[in-house]
């Protein structure tokens, strides 16, 4: 099979990484790929976005499947355009993308059909957010309703906050027309998780839970990332705390897409808080999540390929895989000033110390090569991967390989998995 990759982070390398063991791969490609993704497969310079170049290379090259990585095409539409030309690929339509495309929208659907969330108000004039919020006995988190890279949501420590952040977003337009709504919602408090789920419309396959770490400091303090780190599995999401999720959710969320005349295809993702009342969506997204795709496929022990080609042609009935039994931590290395403003370009050394093995793998996410070194390229610059007996053990080998890594300007949290360990902060 010929198999094309769009994007060019971390969990786009992820992909590319597990796509490779597959005995039915004969030609792997990503657009545009990164300087990691360069090693398995063949890196063409063509933006997520550019739906129609990619669609005409994909006909060119006579790929048999196209994988998804970023949420912006998803809503731009890509699927529809790849399968108006009878191409597979693996991702939601446009209607059903707009799970994560429009917060208003998925906020709606699950009030509609009764899926656990928080309490919530929508908003599209500024005047009129501010009084709301001026009324509220308690702090309200503040979403763009929009796609804002994982920067939309400002959960707020004070009115004067909440406030700022409406004016932000609606008045100074500081996400463009992603905030041209916002979502004003009630504040829930507990454990967050994530789970992930590929499913065809009908089936549904859950994946075993994984925890991200949104804020950019250490004890989730700072403003939200598109996320510094991830570990699975998650010790508080019990057996029977699955099967909930499942029942009341995953399952609920795939029927009401349908009911909707949406009918969902692809990986679906749900961020969940377990509160003390169960637990409750905080959002959807429409794609594999970045970093908790990189631990996940750690410990994802089978062929990807056949169930990602399954979910693309609606016949997702029998799935082999197994998992792992031992725990994956990623650590994010981003470049200093993200998720604000950050230099390109700083030269990455140390990545051939870490030769790749099966306990210890380095993705790449906003890397590029110039001049036959690896430098910067984004803000997510790396996700440094280990495998553990224990998230211990795998926290451990992630920081021990952290340590071998260096570029002006890297940052990284030292705390990464240490929820699942009494809190532990890494030395």
């Amino acid at each position: 099979m010929k198999v094309l990759i769009i994007g060019s982070g971390g969990r786009e390398h992820a992909l590319a990484w597990k796509i490779t063991q597959s005995s039915k791969l004969d030609k792997l490609y990503c657009a545009p790929g990164n300087a990691g993704m360069a090693r398995h497969a063949d890196c063409v310079d063509i933006e997520p976005d550019d739906i129609g170049t990619l669609c005409n290379f994909a006909r060119k090259e006579r790929v048999d499947l196209t994988v998804v990585g970023p949420e912006k095409p998803l809503v731009m539409g890509i699927v529809n355009r790849f399968q108006s030309n009878n191409f597979k690929i693996f991702g939601p339509t446009r209607k059903a993308a707009t799970l994560e495309g429009s917060k208003v929208f998925s906020k709606t659907l699950m009030r509609k059909y009764g899926i656990p969330t928080a309490e919530f108000r929508s908003f599209n004039e500024l005047d009129h957010a501010k009084r709301y919020i001026s009324s509220l006995s308690r702090l309200p988190v503040i979403k763009a309703d929009g796609l804002a890279g994982g920067k939309g949501v400002i959960v707020c420590k004070t009115q004067e906050e909440a406030l700022d952040a409406a004016e932000n977003i609606l008045g100074k337009k500081i996400f463009g027309e992603a905030g041209a709504k916002i979502v004003v919602e009630e504040l829930l408090e507990g454990e967050e998780v994530s789970i992930l789920a590929f499913t065809d419309g009908s089936t549904i396959v859950p994946l075993e839970a994984a925890q991200d770490h949104k804020a950019v400091y250490d004890g989730d303090k700072g403003p939200n990332t598109g996320g510094m780190g991830a570990y699975t599995p998650v010790p508080i999401v019990t057996d029977e705390l699955y099967n909930t999720i499942e029942r009341d959710i995953l399952v609920p969320t795939v029927h009401a897409m349908n009911k909707e005349g949406r009918p969902y295809k692809g990986i679906l993702y749900v961020g969940l808080m377990l509160t003390s009342a169960g637990p409750k969506v905080l959002e959807y997204n429409v794609r594999f999540g970045d970093p908790e795709t990189q631990p996940l496929l750690m410990r994802f022990k089978g062929d990807i390929l056949p169930i990602l080609l399954n979910v693309a042609k609606g016949r997702l009935e029998t799935v082999d895989f197994e998992w792992d039994p031992r725990s994956a931590v990623c650590v994010v290395i981003a470049s200093r000033g993200y998720p604000g403003k950050y230099e390109k370009g700083e030269v990455i050394d140390g990545l051939d110390s870490l030769a790749e093995s099966d306990d210890v793998v380095v993705f790449h996410a906003g890397t590029a090569s110039r001049q036959g070194r690896i430098v910067t390229n984004g803000g997510r610059v790396l996700g440094v991967t280990a495998l553990g007996d224990d998230i211990q053990e795998a926290q451990k080998r992630a920081y021990d390989a952290i340590g071998k890594i260096s570029f002006k300007g890297a940052y990284y949290r030292k705390d990464i998995g240490s929820k699942a360990v009494g809190y532990a902060r890494i030395p």
